[in-house]
């Protein structure tokens, strides 16, 4: 029995050790993403030329064929 309580002595400090150097490497920046940012307009167009270049006719078509199913 005293291991269950040694080893769950032992889990909890390792999963505190885990969670304090998890908060460390947030606040350092560790998962700050400075590369999107950069290159997010260049994404962007993509997305609005090819919502815009869709027929609307287009579209009901495929919606009342879903709506079949």
């Amino acid at each position: 029995m005293s291991v269950i309580y040694l080893l769950l002595a032992l889990s909890i400090l390792v999963a505190l050790v885990f969670f304090i150097a998890f908060i460390v490497s947030v606040r350092r920046g560790q998962y700050d993403d400075s590369y999107t940012p950069a290159v997010r307009m260049l994404f962007e167009d993509d997305l609005v030329k090819g919502t815009s270049e869709t027929n609307p006719k287009e579209k009901s078509n495929q919606l009342s064929e879903s709506q079949k199913l």
